[in-house]
């Protein structure tokens, strides 16, 4: 959509505007475009308890019922109540491996939608559009879905062989964009956008009301400067709801330590693709050193390791540590990186223990590894350096490392990947949306510092009229962030139930 084009005055306030168009906004527009869940009279959920709610008030939807009621009870893989429940509606014990059907019927009431404006900085899907086309996704492809739509009905029509039930990034991206046009949400879109502001305004006078000016720029083909080039053409809209779904992709994690802004240090596991697609890496090359020990850097060390690439893998936790995600992975669905767990695990070894290093005549507490044979253990090539940190980068390749001893060890590298996670991009707001997280003090983090919402409508506890949803309050998963859509969808028809009630009111009075 082309927001010069839209038909919008100027002084016009929509009801809702979200920023971000990856699953967690796509998942909402559908919701505020009048798709409305019901109970089915055929359904039926394996738990007692929710069925005993759910039948107390079959005629109402879903967004009508009381959802902190509908919450209790229910233990699920999300702290975010709503999100365990939609989960369990939407794909009921799916955690045991079961494919119960789902008791929701799905309607389209037109009368029941709320304008919405949905912006994104490219194509729906968001981040999906930017990863690596040919690894597996985390999750199943039934808990990538969105409602309405099988994932795994629409990869059988584009592909003949699904191997399993899971799918690449590049797949789930176009279902993403599909997914928008099947149902008919491509004119709430605006794609292209970047938000590089939103202001509260407070309006005097009895008739006036509190809105948000949302101001950012639109990459639009600008004619007169040829086919194909492009502009970026200022807008501003005003609504009376802003939803973040912004996600957490934007701004790779640092370490902030000395010489990470060196040539051969990189914060992208697209970096370690581009120097693989230059022929820059084989078996002959220097160890790449991963540091982090997240899904990003296990793509990492699978990568470099397929290449017989020499691999250094540096990260802070224990190989045992509950926290890490390969011991919360189930391993027969996840066998690539139980394989890399098995790695981690098996190949452990200390500053003084890497094969090679040391006597070169540096002190004890710094030894140095001259060679990239690492050929011992049951997976040649690769060093696991568990409760490690990184303690300065050099300009001649050289990474200095720390155990927890204090013990110090000098790695010569081709190329180090710090893939330790991604903040979001909240500079649009003031004070990059510091004072809307938990703790206002700290950068805004999916794990550490997300955004403090109610959990039950996800509106932000300090700031009125801004919701947030996915990552940013602490949702990686697919699966679950559908609860928050639901949550503000349920809590967006509640206030306009409410306005009208008082219209009438007003009226009789």
């Amino acid at each position: 959509m082309d927001l010069q084009n839209k038909d919008i005055l100027p002084r016009e306030i929509l009801p809702v505007v979200v920023i971000g168009n990856g699953p967690s906004g796509i998942c909402l527009s559908y919701l505020l475009s009048g798709y409305t869940p019901y109970l089915s009279p055929e359904g039926t959920h394996p738990n007692p308890l929710l069925q005993g709610k759910l039948d107390q008030q079959p005629h109402l939807s879903l967004m009508e019922l009381d959802l902190e009621y509908l919450c209790e009870g229910l233990e699920g893989r999300s702290s975010n109540p709503v999100a365990v429940l939609f989960d369990s509606l939407l794909l009921p014990d799916s955690d045991f491996g079961l494919d119960h059907a789902s008791p929701l019927l799905w309607r389209y009431e037109p009368e029941r939608a709320t304008p919405h404006l949905v912006l994104g900085k490219g194509p729906p899907g968001g981040a999906w559009h930017a990863m690596e086309g040919s690894m597996l996704t985390l999750s199943l492809a039934n808990w990538m879905e969105l409602p309405g739509l099988k994932l795994k009905e629409w990869m059988r029509e584009k592909r003949r062989n699904v191997r399993n039930d899971r799918a690449t990034p590049a797949e789930i991206a176009s279902y993403y964009q599909h997914y928008v046009n099947q149902m008919g949400l491509e004119d709430s879109f605006a794609c292209g956008t970047t938000v590089t502001s939103i202001q509260r305004v407070n309006c005097e006078g009895a008739s006036g009301r509190p809105f948000w000016k949302v101001q950012g720029t639109q990459k639009r083909e600008a004619d007169e400067l040829g086919e194909g080039s492009l502009s970026e053409v200022p807008f501003t809209v005003c609504a009376d709801y802003v939803v973040l779904a912004t996600g957490t992709h934007d701004i790779p994690a640092r370490l902030g330590v000395e010489g990470e802004g060196l040539p051969f240090v990189c914060h992208s596991f697209w970096e370690l693709e581009a120097a693989i697609s230059r022929g820059q890496l084989d078996h002959t090359s220097d160890p790449v050193l991963v540091v982090g020990a997240g899904l990003t850097a296990a793509d990492a060390v699978l990568a470099a390791h397929h290449l017989n690439t020499p691999v250094y893998h540096a990260f802070r936790r224990s190989v045992t540590d509950p926290g890490l995600i390969f011991n919360q992975l189930p391993k027969l669905l996840y066998p690539e990186y139980h394989k890399v767990h098995q790695m981690m695990t098996q190949q452990q070894q200390h500053g003084q223990d890497i094969p090679n290093s040391g006597g070169t005549g540096t002190p004890v507490d710094q030894q140095e590894n001259n060679t990239a044979s690492m050929s011992t253990g049951s997976y040649p090539g690769y060093v696991s350096l568990p409760k490690h940190r990184v303690v300065a980068f050099k300009p001649d390749r050289k990474c200095v490392l720390e155990g927890e001893d204090g013990c110090r060890t000098v790695l010569q590298v081709s190329m180090a990947l710090v893939l330790i996670g991604a903040h979001p991009n909240l500079s649009f707001l003031p004070e990059n949306g510091r004072p809307l997280g938990l703790n206002p003090q700290e950068p805004i983090t999916c794990r550490r510092n997300p955004l403090e919402v109610d959990p039950y409508t996800y509106e932000s506890v300090s700031e009125g009229g801004l919701y947030a949803m996915g990552p940013l309050v602490g949702e990686n998963f697919v699966r679950f962030l559908k609860g928050g859509a639901l949550a503000i969808a349920s809590d967006l028809a509640k206030k306009q139930r409410a306005k009208e009630e008082n219209r009438t009111t007003l009226r009789v009075s």
